[in-house]
């Protein structure tokens, strides 16, 4: 017999009993992607525009990624963001799959004049990474991360989270700075400045960015490093997603053994400003290895506790020395620090379905905690009827700020520490009392912060967008009137061209 024909045979058939299941599958897809009827849409500045169906499905065939409408499958998966609170509708949805097809949504967006959302891991709590009524650039489907041991670099894809970083990293014994929660997007943490367990040894997540490639409102696709396009590098080291869309991030890895030592310890609320005294003296003593957020937490759970959150990457012999006087701070009701896999401890902050609660988050950075600072933070902290409600003192200072507030657009260097107050509730709750509660705690915390960190932005003006940037204001409205002079991409912390 022959074997060659019997497998071509047997193939034939195959196919040919397949064929009709192919052909609905073909239909399916078919149906996901035409465009039936023109789209109504708004514009950037808000007017209403008509979206012809021929031009929404050129745009649909130009993608290798899938083109969503309101009513497709899949749609309402992903239009939704982390915070709950936040439900808009955009008109499209454009899930990119690489820089061509992050080019073609651009360029629709140019021609057509369109509001632009741009989002990676769903993370901005006021909803900048969303949009009602525009495009919603989705860089979800552009997951990737690589990485030259030899070399201690990785490369990500815009659309990768924290999560994909450290375990690839890690892998071979390496890290860089990312955030605290692995479901975090790299594109809006790093761009906007990029905090985490590292940055007091190893600096921000800017700070450990080498290059990008990324698409500008003209469209074109740019490299951008210290040697190439220096201007564009700069800028969007804190500009946030003012100049264009990330589609690949070039970073510095350091080494790092895997085992740190890292966990929690709380304490009763009645030792809350003994620990709290404890914690502002020894922050501003710790080490670069050492960092430590410490705060007050109120849930319908478990009650009101003082805390402090450590992680520890210096050597194992001295961890001792600093970790026994934390736990001594107060009488611990709870103690999980211990030896622990970095990429767990990365973790361990996660929450296990993001998309089931909302919030709301007021912040400000803070060159060291004041007694007035830890009275106020006491005197208006109380249990609030249906939320959770933290306050954090996070931690930065070392590496951060040994980095000139004009080397990069991210200008607060001076920062010791990020002050927030945070409310999160179960979906569906209407909590508008409590943001307005905790609107008015905020106004008795602010007068201790000086400048805030873009990623927590919530409807800032112009003006105090401007005193944020500080003495790099200037050049970023320069170099926005370069590279998005009709402020295409707006939906951010945004700088306003003057052209």
């Amino acid at each position: 017999m022959n074997r060659r024909r019997f497998v071509q045979s047997a193939l034939g058939a195959a196919i040919a009993a397949s064929f009709p299941t192919n052909r609905a599958h073909a239909a399916l897809i078919q149906a996901l992607t035409q465009v039936s009827t023109d789209i109504e849409a708004v514009t950037g500045d808000g007017a209403e525009v008509t979206l012809q169906r021929a031009a929404v499905q050129e745009l649909s065939d130009s993608l290798r990624g899938r083109l969503l409408l309101p009513g497709n499958a899949g749609y309402d998966d992903a239009r939704r963001v982390l915070n709950a609170v936040i439900d808009k509708h955009p008109a499209l949805i454009a899930q990119c799959t690489g820089s061509a097809d992050v080019k073609a949504a651009v360029d629709f967006a140019r021609a057509e004049n369109l509001l632009v959302a741009v989002k990676c891991g769903g993370h901005s709590l006021s909803g900048l990474s969303t949009c009602d009524h525009g495009l919603l650039i989705d860089l979800s489907p552009l997951r990737n991360v690589r990485v030259d041991p030899r070399a201690r670099v990785a490369w990500a894809s815009g659309g990768s989270l924290l999560g994909d970083m450290d375990h690839d990293t890690m892998a071979y014994g390496l890290v860089t700075t990312a955030g605290t929660v692995s479901h975090t997007g790299i594109g809006g943490l790093t761009l906007g400045g990029g905090f985490g367990r590292l940055a007091r040894k190893f600096g921000l997540a800017l700070d450990n960015l080498r290059a990008v490639d990324i698409v500008g409102a003209d469209g074109k696709l740019r490299h951008a490093s210290a040697d190439e396009n220096p201007d564009l590098f700069w800028g969007v080291r804190g500009g946030g997603g003012n100049f264009g869309i990330v589609t690949s991030f070039e970073f510095t890895l350091h080494p790092l053994e895997r085992q740190v030592i890292g966990g929690i310890v709380a304490f009763p609320m009645e030792q809350a400003r003994d620990v709290l005294k404890f914690f502002a003296e020894y922050v501003a003593e710790a080490p670069d290895e050492l960092y430590i957020d410490g705060g007050l937490m109120s849930r319908p759970e478990t009650g009101d506790a003082a805390w402090m959150n450590v992680c520890y990457i210096g050597p194992k012999k001295d961890a001792d020395q600093w970790i026994d006087p934390i736990r001594k701070a107060g009488t611990p009701v709870f103690d999980d620090i211990g030896l622990i896999d970095y990429v767990a401890l990365q973790k361990s902050g996660d929450i296990s379905d993001p998309r089931a609660f909302g919030g709301y988050v007021k912040s400000g950075f803070i060159t060291g905690i004041s007694e007035a600072a830890i009275d106020d933070v006491l005197n208006g902290f109380k249990p609030v009827p249906g939320c959770g409600l933290g306050v954090a003192f996070a931690h930065i200072g070392g590496a951060v700020g040994r980095v000139p507030a004009d080397a990069t657009a991210f200008a607060h260097r001076y920062a010791r520490h990020d002050l927030l107050a945070i409310l999160d509730w179960p979906a569906g709750i209407d909590a508008s009392e409590q943001i307005d509660w905790l609107k008015g705690y905020w106004e008795t915390l602010e007068p201790h912060t000086y400048g805030f960190y873009t990623n927590d932005v919530y409807d800032k003006s112009e003006q105090q967008v401007r005193r944020n940037y500080q003495g790099n204001y200037e050049r970023l409205v320069e170099l926005k009137n370069k590279y998005d002079p009709t402020n295409l991409f707006r939906r951010n912390t945004n700088v306003q061209p003057s052209v």
